[in-house]
């Protein structure tokens, strides 16, 4: 919690705070498919991702009057060195996750990345308040 909630809320007070001085922007916070869903055994978890998602919704409802949009991305399995040594902790493979996604593989670091340009874009200019599940379709099953 500590990590995940309280940092996400103590890095959008600071952003939120320069945002009013210099004027509008954009704010992507990192949350996970378990800000969307639930899972058994990792309630702690889950709830801080949760509780990112709770932040982000009534901080860009909070903000949005002054141009301040807060979204939150929410990815699934992603190939990261993270990723690969959790696999590796629990004996399975980057296929063996992909296996698990319906589009039958796990996301790259970029195809993460260009969400997160997207929401920063003017592409995107209307949109506040949501979360964006980069996640092959996990979330939709």
């Amino acid at each position: 919690m500590s990590i995940n909630a309280r940092g996400v809320f103590l890095c959008m007070k600071y952003e939120i705070q320069q945002m009013l001085t210099q004027g509008p922007g954009e704010i992507v916070n990192n949350s996970s498919t378990n800000g969307l869903v639930a899972l058994p055994g990792i309630s702690p978890y889950v709830a801080s991702k949760h509780a990112v998602m709770g932040l982000t919704r009534t901080a860009a409802l909070d903000y949005a009057k002054q141009g301040i949009r807060i979204n939150a991305v929410n990815p699934g399995p992603i190939a990261t060195d993270l990723m690969a040594r959790s696999a590796d902790q629990i004996g399975i493979t980057f296929d063996d996750l992909g296996s698990m996604v319906p589009i039958g593989r796990i996301g790259q670091a970029t195809e993460f990345a260009q969400a997160v340009v997207f929401l920063c874009s003017d592409a995107a200019s209307y949109i506040t308040g949501q979360p964006l599940a980069i996640d092959g379709g996990y979330t939709a099953s």
